[in-house]
């Protein structure tokens, strides 16, 4: 996570022009081929990411923005980039220019929410291999920005490292629009079985326990149903790290 100390240029501009510093830890995940292109590992690292940033705020909400990036790693190849992109505050701000102070919250972004998912895995090798995954889950909102989910996952049959397990995490989370659009950021673990290919075999407990980070965004179609769409990183400690991408219908209660 970054820190942004932030220099607004408030007098000819009218706060419209934010430029932005920051700092903070990078932790990457590269596929990389071994054994001269006769198999692959998926690295894991930790790097520091540098960043600068100038925003032009053009409307109460949208914005412009001109970034720079330079990651530094320990082992491997540090690099830096330029981009260009557009953003839109979720909280209107009560001036022009950014928001100074996020919109309290009193109330719990969720109470109770039992979701069925279905999507793909991606098997994090050089071919890419992918297969249907599906999930259930159940979500508990703890306090008005923590979800506490417990699930199971079956990552497909189509992959050389199948498996299927117990999710468990906790969510930071934030609620927009009243209350009908939430965001959410979670970590945690995943209790997997793993099924080996026949020249991967393993009597370990490697297969068993793996890191889950995920981001979800969700809408509350209705008092009741909930549409969400997540993304999450599965890390393993033996090169089976997978993407699993899941949509489906949520029932609030």
């Amino acid at each position: 996570m970054q820190q942004w100390p932030q220099v607004v240029a408030a007098s000819a501009s009218g706060r419209r022009l934010v430029f932005a510093v920051g700092v903070g830890p990078y932790r990457y995940f590269d596929t990389e081929a071994t054994g001269q292109g006769e198999g692959y590992s998926n690295t894991h690292g930790w790097g520091v990411v540098y960043s600068a940033r100038a925003t032009w705020y053009s409307t109460p909400r949208w914005t412009a923005h001109l970034q720079v990036n330079h990651v530094q790693v320990t082992n491997g190849e540090s690099t830096t980039a330029i981009m260009l992109g557009v953003g839109y505050q979720l909280d209107a701000p009560d001036t022009p220019g950014p928001r100074d102070f996020a919109l309290p919250r009193t109330n719990k972004v969720t109470r109770n929410e039992i979701t069925l998912v279905a999507g793909a895995t991606i098997l994090n090798r050089l071919e890419s291999q992918t297969s249907v995954a599906e999930a259930i889950e159940y979500r508990r909102g703890l306090t008005p920005y923590l979800d506490a989910t417990f699930g199971y996952l079956h990552e497909g049959n189509g992959l050389s490292a199948r498996r299927d397990g117990a999710t468990a995490q906790l969510w930071l989370t934030r609620a927009f629009f009243d209350q009908r659009f939430a965001l959410g950021i979670g970590a945690g673990a995943y209790a997997a079985i793993h099924h080996g290919d026949a020249n991967d075999m393993r009597d370990s407990g490697d297969g068993i326990l793996s890191g889950l980070l995920s981001i979800a965004a969700s809408y509350r179609m209705t008092r009741r149903w909930s549409a969400r769409v997540t993304w999450n990183r599965v890390m393993t400690r033996y090169s089976r790290d997978t993407d699993v991408i899941l949509g489906g219908i949520g029932d609030r209660f």
